[in-house]
């Protein structure tokens, strides 16, 4: 698998990202600078966390309408797998590559810890590798996460099986407490309509690695891998 690894000022998670990338494929991933007009052929392209533009009018607006970002669109609809965690599910939706928006957390302040994740799809091959309903626990590290869309589009990706993870507890349920955001339905992932495209608030590659607390997030990078390879 040849990946692609975004880098906007400010990013911060783009050299984890690329560490769980070289250790789940055994190949560095390209480091592409936002000011690229375009990209490396790659299998796919991760939009990594940080505070891209330090955040400034909205969480990934500026990232958005990077010059990189037209380049990303393009391989997004040609059908490239391109995975946005954080900040990166953040420009992601300002890119209008994933429905929805972002906003401040609930509680109005940073949240930084573990959390647990409900895998709710295996539809995807960011899931495949899982089994649906799997939980799995991995860090989030965000003040603006709370994932928000009207009820037209809630309907439209919960009938089209395009939530990818929710926010739970950790024996799987489902509740305001084991929700760190405020997020909708407590939604903590999604896919666009083609399932190439994932955008997710927490943090797989912070937790890929017993060396770092838990492996945990590495199924997402070997579900790729599986279906990549």
């Amino acid at each position: 698998m040849k990946a692609a690894v975004i880098v906007f000022p400010g990013s911060n998670c783009d050299r984890d990202m690329a560490v769980a990338l070289k250790a789940a494929s055994g190949r560095n991933p390209c480091m592409v600078w936002h000011g690229e007009h375009s990209l490396p052929k790659v299998d796919m392209i991760a939009v990594p966390g940080g505070f891209s533009y330090g955040d400034y009018l909205r969480a990934g607006a500026m990232a958005a309408r990077s010059p990189i970002m037209r380049a990303v669109v393009r391989a997004a609809n040609e059908g490239v797998i391109v995975l946005g965690v954080c900040n990166g599910f953040q420009i992601l939706t300002e890119a209008g590559l994933l429905p929805g928006a972002l906003m401040r957390n609930a509680g109005l302040s940073f949240v930084c810890r573990d959390i647990y994740l409900r895998t709710e799809t295996t539809a995807c091959p960011f899931t495949s590798g899982a089994s649906s309903g799997a939980i799995i626990r991995i860090p989030v590290a965000h003040h603006e996460g709370n994932y928000f869309a009207d009820r037209e589009t809630l309907h439209r990706l919960t009938a089209e099986d395009r939530i990818a993870y929710r926010y739970c507890d950790a024996a799987g349920d489902l509740s305001e407490k084991a929700n760190p955001n405020g997020s909708v339905d407590g939604i903590a992932g999604i896919l666009n309509e083609r399932r190439n495209v994932l955008g997710m608030m927490p943090h797989p590659e912070r937790l890929a690695d017993t060396a770092l607390g838990g492996a945990d997030g590495r199924s997402l990078f070997d579900s790729l891998i599986g279906n990549l390879t």
